[in-house]
């Protein structure tokens, strides 16, 4: 569990998402104050349409939010360009998505090894790192598999296995074990928690509360604002 002193690995102030304009304006996400530090395991639960995936795609810098800045490591994301933002998410930022987004021309171990290629490691290094994270993840076996020669739970483990490769300061998850049975689940959420362990900040977003249980944090949304919180101290309204 993070400690008060840990560095915040990243902020959000006042950061708010709103779609269209006049009548047609809907609120994705109120604006919303929230930090994640070193060490934390902080996850995010709400209904369907709570702001959840927007919050996520906010904090990754997949977004840009309407109002309000996000910080990550101490760095605004407002006024990136488009090549610096990409560069920040490739090198900072583990992404794992609800629809997986692998390649489907390469394999497991080259899906994983293609971002940490591009930050300039060399192909073996990179190909090292990925086939560590597979065995991390039980699937060591896949390594060398295309996407669709795998099931949707096997493919889910190659995306967490490519948000987690270069030990990334953090790590951002949507619904990461929505397509595995409950004890890949549960042994996906063990490496989740060593990340944090190992001092990276990981942001989940879940429906399921027995997964929930295993976050140091618990924030909850609802109609796009944050309405509560809950920590190993007890809970927090909003």
């Amino acid at each position: 569990m993070t400690g008060p002193n840990a560095q915040t690995v990243l902020r959000l102030e006042g950061v708010g998402r709103v779609h269209g304009r006049g009548a047609a304006e809907v609120h994705a996400l109120h604006p919303i104050d929230l930090e994640v530090r070193a060490g934390e395991f902080l996850a995010v639960m709400g209904p369907s349409g709570s702001g959840k995936s927007t919050l996520l795609a906010l904090a990754g810098g997949l977004d840009r939010p309407s109002s309000g800045r996000v910080l990550v490591e101490g760095a605004p994301l407002a006024g990136l360009s488009r090549a610096k933002l990409a560069d920040v998410r490739r090198r900072s930022v583990g992404y794992v998505f609800q629809s997986y987004n692998l390649l489907p021309a390469l394999t497991a171990a080259e899906n994983i090894s293609l971002p940490r290629e591009l930050e300039g490691l060399s192909a073996r290094t990179a190909r090292a790192e990925a086939l560590a994270v597979l065995g991390e993840l039980g699937i060591g076996e896949l390594a060398d598999r295309f996407p669709e020669d795998m099931s949707g739970g096997q493919q889910q483990r190659v995306a967490i296995g490519r948000a987690l490769s270069g030990q990334r300061r953090l790590v951002l998850a949507d619904e990461p074990t929505g397509a595995l049975d409950s004890a890949t689940g549960e042994a996906v959420l063990e490496v989740l928690r060593a990340r944090c362990d190992a001092g990276a900040a990981v942001m989940m977003v879940t429906h399921d509360a027995a997964h929930a249980s295993w976050a140091d944090r618990v924030v909850f949304l609802r109609d796009g604002r944050l309405v509560h919180e809950k920590t190993a101290a007890g809970a927090v309204h909003r």
